[in-house]
């Protein structure tokens, strides 16, 4: 088991360095088949945390932290909001709340609210930091939230970093003290923290290599993927 999930968690680490978010979409699933639900979402928040740390390392130059900050507030009230909530709730919420979730995230889609700019951004941040905190993910709200700023692509990757590190933090501090970090997380947690810089260097080395074009077409891949996720 501990073997899967370093697999997993590396493609989700290359992911996110390379795109700037999009590790839940692979991480937060996994580890809640192999764990559980409140386990899985834990560890996950823990792993993208410290792996956002090697990114925010990575992308350090080109984060644009005072056009970012307030998606960055939002997100950390939401995530804490969330995670409280989650670690409160029983389980079978929780799986619930994921659908719900990807469903928000349909509509925020479909209905290209994408098109707003600051004030949507903000509305989107807070929703999005209360999924992520309650479900694991926030769905494409965060991207959404950030495409909405109208950065350019280095400048977009390090402000998600950033804002997915706040995030994580928040929810990571409530869940430890909630004790859903147990020996196999912990081996878990130890273990993919070696792969990480390898990991963000290759995500970084990506997303360097790659047209404009391609890197719109990754974005809107895990755009895609988190709302495929509402079918499958």
């Amino acid at each position: 088991m501990i073997v899967l999930a370093l697999i997993v968690a590396s493609l989700s680490f290359t992911l996110s360095a390379s795109a700037g978010l999009g590790g839940s979409l692979i991480l937060v699933p996994a580890m809640s088949l192999l764990l559980g639900s409140k386990e899985g979402i834990a560890i996950a928040a823990l792993l993208l945390g410290i792996n956002n740390v090697f990114k925010v390392w990575a992308y350090r130059q080109t984060i644009p932290l005072k056009a970012a900050l307030g998606v960055l507030l939002l997100t950390m009230a939401g995530a804490g909001l969330g995670a409280g909530l989650m670690v409160a709730v029983p389980e079978r919420w929780v799986d619930v709340a994921v659908v719900v979730s990807f469903t928000l995230s349909f509509l925020v889609e479909s209905r290209r609210w994408f098109a707003a700019r600051r004030v949507m951004a903000l509305v989107l941040a807070f929703f999005a930091g209360a999924f992520s905190g309650f479900s694991g993910t926030s769905g494409p709200l965060k991207g959404v939230a950030l495409r909405s700023l109208n950065l350019e692509r280095m400048q977009f990757v390090g402000a998600a970093s950033i804002v997915s590190l706040a995030g994580d933090a928040v929810k990571s501090s409530i869940f430890i003290r909630s004790s859903l970090v147990n020996s196999t997380t912990l081996t878990i947690l130890v273990s993919a923290v070696l792969i990480m810089p390898f990991a963000v260097y290759l995500g970084r080395l990506i997303n360097e290599e790659i047209g404009e074009r391609s890197y719109a077409a990754l974005f809107w891949t895990v755009m895609a993927g988190y709302t495929a996720r509402l079918i499958f």
